[in-house]
């Protein structure tokens, strides 16, 4: 079984920086696609940024520019590197990855419990 764990998060002003780090452990044969997801208060999940093992990314058009997603494959991380932060990026952040554990036969999808990034006007 896999399990994700994000840290990071935080208060922060508009304008300011955050880093996300994702961690995953347990029993891991392969880590595919792994993403950062986020949901505002009264709102749906929305894809924030995605990147592929071998590193290709996209990005929402809300945060092009602004955030930038990347992985260690060695460590089994996933960053996300959020800069100019607006108060509409106040969310709870998810970590969202495709795991293959040892011992069964392919590819889950695992979220993380997410983290709370709150930024003030």
């Amino acid at each position: 079984q896999v399990t994700l764990v994000e840290s990071g998060g935080g208060l922060v002003q508009a304008g300011g920086s955050l880093r996300l780090s994702c961690v995953a452990s347990g029993t891991i044969f392969s880590i595919n696609a792994m993403a950062w997801y986020r949901q505002a208060p009264g709102k749906q999940r929305e894809l924030v940024a995605a990147i592929t093992r071998s590193g290709s990314t996209n990005y929402a058009n809300s945060v092009k520019g602004r955030f930038t997603i990347s992985r260690d494959n060695a460590k089994n991380m996933l960053f996300l590197q959020m800069n100019s932060l607006k108060p509409d990026d106040t969310a709870l952040y998810y970590c969202n990855a495709n795991t293959w554990a040892v011992g069964t036969v392919g590819y889950l999808e695992v979220w993380g419990q997410g983290i709370l990034v709150n930024v003030s006007s």
